[in-house]
């Protein structure tokens, strides 16, 4: 009987699939490391609350470690470091290789933007001696979670002379926070008949930023008044100034860990800031990778990557090309050639609301880094599908690796779906397929990763680039 059973469990482990529990197999060495690796993920997201400030941030760390401005033109060698800063909101990252152009390049790629509240062209007025923004909401939200919290104010007004000026307001302790108002139990009995998508309107994600008038009690909207004329003294501006600014609200409270045994972080920004700074962190680390790496921090994709910062634009097509024309190569040549990881989180699954998932094909914490065939909604639709062959190719440089991994759908068939930039990777003619981090509470204010998904992940990016 000993015998048989030993045989069946020597089977069992060379036929079927055993996905690991990170927590379970990892050395205590290695979750020191996993620990010292998250905190500075942490620092990462206090100081990149917004898509420009993420670009500012990872720039800075690019620099520390030899990176140079991109020269259009320039024939670069191996080992050399650039980055390509496209209008303040978008990044890309290149580490030269030794394998020629025309082989392709390595490709991770992630989106920096976040689901938020931006404040209207018009966005200042005054009701019942009340000060308020108006905003209309960025990205998927859930609208009843954005009320009765601490909010920051980021971003940037351009003067009509052409000048600029920084907002950032509400991360310092020192500093105002604002706030959009939710009505009290007892008077809510009609709003609380609305659906929950329903409960808070768009029009009602106002924000709360004053209530002291201005001295003069000849002239109507003194608190609104009193408001512009704060911002004038700080900032040298007039209401005018408000229709060429752009201004993001978002979560003030900071990164911090969860659990009595402080094994998760819970922070605004993980989709998709965690595949970002993970990515960015493998590719700050290469120093001469065989094929050029080319890491693509983007814009856009929580509104469906559009705009020139998006990755339905070209902005990577042309810095590829850009790259290669000093060598006689085309592009398409090196991008027919090139294979990608699309840097992006999956839906992890909540014990609380166990449903909506399909549990043999749905990602957990701590399993490791996720690896989702496809995307897209009903059907599949939107998405690209990677191949058997670049599934397999990937599934064996993880491996190789000793990467812990699993593999997941967003959510039962019917029921689930979402988008990430594979799709318009791949319609650059490159293999391409999502590799991120399970994640709980996605798109909410307060969004909770795993510390060794985080590691996994980071350790997955840089097995991909030096292959």
């Amino acid at each position: 009987m000993d015998k048989k059973k030993s045989e069946a469990k020597r089977l069992k482990e060379k036929l079927l699939i055993n996905y690991k529990n990170s927590g379970l197999t990892l050395s205590h060495e290695f979750m020191g490391e996993t620990d010292a690796f998250c905190e500075d993920y942490k620092r990462f997201l206090d100081k990149s609350k917004t898509e420009r400030q993420a670009v500012i941030t990872s720039i800075a760390m690019a620099k520390e470690r030899g990176f140079t401005e991109y020269e259009k033109g320039k024939k670069y060698a191996p080992g050399d470091k650039i980055y390509y800063n496209n209008r303040g909101k978008a990044l890309i990252l290149a580490v030269i290789g030794e394998d020629p152009f025309e082989e392709g390049v390595r490709i991770c790629a992630s989106h920096i933007d976040s689901p938020r509240l931006d404040l209207k062209q018009r966005p200042l007025y005054e009701e019942s001696q009340l000060a308020l923004f108006k905003t209309h909401y960025y990205g998927g939200i859930k609208k009843y979670q954005w009320t009765a919290m601490p909010l920051s104010l980021h971003g940037v007004i351009m003067r009509a002379d052409g000048t600029s000026v920084e907002v950032n307001i509400g991360e310092d302790d020192n500093d105002p926070v604002f706030c959009v108002t939710d009505l009290l139990p007892h008077l809510a009995q009609e709003q609380m008949k609305r659906t929950l998508a329903e409960g808070i309107k768009g029009e009602e994600l106002n924000i709360l930023i004053g209530s002291r008038p201005f001295k003069d009690d000849e002239i109507s909207e003194k608190v609104k008044l009193n408001i512009i004329n704060i911002l004038h003294e700080k900032y040298g501006i007039v209401e005018a100034d408000l229709l060429s600014a752009e201004l993001e609200a978002v979560p003030a409270f900071k990164a911090r860990d969860i659990g009595f045994d402080r094994s998760m972080i819970g922070s605004y920004g993980h989709d998709d800031r965690v595949c970002a700074y993970t990515s960015l962190m493998a590719t700050l680390e290469c120093e001469k990778p065989n094929k050029t790496i080319v890491t693509v921090l983007a814009d856009k994709e929580e509104t469906g990557s559009d705009g020139n910062t998006g990755l339905k634009s070209a902005f990577l097509k042309y810095f590829i090309a850009d790259l290669a024309e000093p060598y006689g190569i085309l592009g398409r040549t090196v991008l027919s050639n090139s294979e990608c990881l699309s840097a992006d989180v999956n839906a992890a699954f909540d014990p609380t609301f166990p449903d909506v998932n399909e549990k043999r094909n749905c990602a957990y914490l701590n399993y490791g880094v996720v690896v989702t065939k496809f995307t897209g909604a009903r059907g599949k639709a939107g998405t690209s599908d990677a191949s058997a062959e670049f599934v397999s190719r990937v599934r064996n440089i993880l491996d190789e690796n000793n990467i812990i991994w699993q593999t997941a759908e967003l959510g039962r068939v019917d029921l689930g779906g979402g988008g990430t930039v594979a799709a318009y990777i791949a319609n650059l003619d490159i293999d391409v397929i999502d590799v991120g981090i399970p994640v709980l509470s996605m798109h909410s204010p307060f969004e909770v990763v795993a510390k060794n998904d985080v590691f996994m992940a980071y350790k997955a990016f840089d097995a991909f680039i030096k292959e």
